[in-house]
């Protein structure tokens, strides 16, 4: 095994291209024989027809080969499918933005279809003049767009004891990255005038379960976004349409879909969601609760159990990295289980509370490995080893698990999660 700079790239396509541009026509000839007449030196047979034409599909749908890149869930893993989970499919998605219809999804009574006509926004509580908005009036007020990441604190959260799950997508798939545009929640506050004694911020939705989360004040003044459009249309029923919370770096479940009513108050509200749900089981037996920061967190995605490794040779290592605390810092990537570090880079857009892309140039040999990648983001948090989470949270808690993840490549290629304290 062997890192490859931009030298050792170059130098490997230019072997690959000078070994095979002497023998090339015979090659593919050989090659289009025994594997169909679509292949070089033919030509394909969508060259020799006319395609579809424009507004066959007023609405665009993927390609029919990208059919295995969608939502999953897992049958056993809760008890109905109105009160359930899917999972986004890391392992297939470029740079840092989730198509909205791979978006993961966590529902707690299903999907409302609500008639965005019929859907008003209340805001009362410790204010001096309450307000019901309408979409309309809402859509009126100085917008923001902004690409952050929402995470359900239970991504990864079956790992905790070990290793379960041979996907990516179903060890880290309850993350996706969009693009947000709506009213800034201060901006929606400021008309309302609030109480000097208000502290917190209630946020209900408007399904079957009434989910609802107190948000404290000074989150909800800060950063906290009124959407009602994801990735350039408004948001799809799944994800809350037609009004919902984006509350950036904090639990996604804060994020209230559907978004109902805003209730402003003193204290926290001690709803069920924030008191026997995420919270945040110790080995004292004692809980941990309102939990609200999603931790830095990063995995490696172009190697997984669903992408193994087809060949040796030089190969572009890829991930993602997160914090609901800031900015991606660093990423480091071993080989080795942990005993050495080489520092990727950095790709493309590196922003706040959103995913970033990390890479680094790798030449493989055919030996095993063990690949891990550790995130350090801009307040110099590190993301700890399983070892050193256990330690402080034990094995009991079933969120907030952003641990350094290992998979193992054996010889054939094949990729395998494991754990590696």
């Amino acid at each position: 095994m062997a890192f490859a700079g931009d030298s050792s790239r170059r130098k490997f396509f230019k072997r690959a291209g000078v070994a095979a541009g002497s023998a090339l026509l015979t090659a593919n000839q050989i090659w289009a024989a025994e594997h169909g007449e679509n292949l070089p030196p033919n030509i394909p047979s969508w060259m020799q027809q006319t395609g579809t034409g424009v507004g066959a599909a007023p609405y665009g749908s993927p390609s029919e080969y990208e059919k295995d890149a969608i939502r999953r869930t897992v049958p056993w893993l809760t008890a109905t499918p109105i009160s359930s989970v899917s999972f986004s499919p890391l392992q297939s998605l470029q740079g840092i933005i989730t198509p909205s219809s791979l978006h993961f999804e966590r529902h707690h009574s299903g999907i409302p279809n609500i008639d965005p006509e019929e859907h008003r926004l209340m805001i009362h509580g410790l204010c001096g003049n309450p307000l019901v908005l309408t979409m309309d009036d809402l859509v009126r007020f100085p917008s923001v767009s902004e690409i952050r990441f929402i995470e359900c604190p239970a991504n990864g959260g079956m790992e905790w004891r070990g290793p379960q799950m041979e996907a990516l997508q179903f060890t880290h798939g309850m993350i996706s990255c969009s693009e947000w545009t709506g009213v800034r929640l201060s901006t929606l506050l400021a008309e309302v005038g609030v109480d000097p004694k208000a502290k917190w911020v209630l946020a209900e939705g408007a399904d079957g379960a009434a989910m609802a989360r107190s948000i404290p004040l000074d989150k909800a003044l800060n950063d906290v976004i009124v959407a009602y459009a994801q990735n350039g249309e408004r948001i799809r029923p799944e994800q809350g349409y037609p009004l919902r919370l984006v509350n950036p770096g904090w639990e996604g479940n804060t994020s209230i879909k559907w978004l109902r009513r805003l209730e402003l108050g003193e204290k926290p509200w001690h709803l069920r969601e924030e008191t026997s749900k995420y919270t945040d089981l110790m080995p004292d037996g004692r809980a941990r609760r309102f939990t609200w920061v999603q931790e830095t967190n990063s995995v490696v995605t172009s190697v997984c159990p669903e992408n193994s490794l087809k060949s040796r040779g030089y190969h572009e290592l890829e991930g993602v990295a997160w914090s609901g605390r800031g900015k991606i810092k660093q990423v480091d990537i071993s080989f080795d289980g942990g005993f050495s570090w080489k520092e990727a880079k950095l790709k493309g857009l590196v922003l706040d509370k959103a995913l970033t892309r990390f890479s680094l140039d790798w030449s493989w040999d055919g030996s095993p490995a063990l690949i891990q990648s550790r995130a350090i983001d801009d307040t110099g948090y590190v993301q700890p080893t399983l070892a050193q989470l256990r330690e402080v949270r034990g094995v009991n808690s079933i969120y907030h698990k952003n641990s350094i993840h290992t998979w193992q490549v054996l010889a054939t290629g094949e990729v395998k999660n494991v754990q590696n304290t």
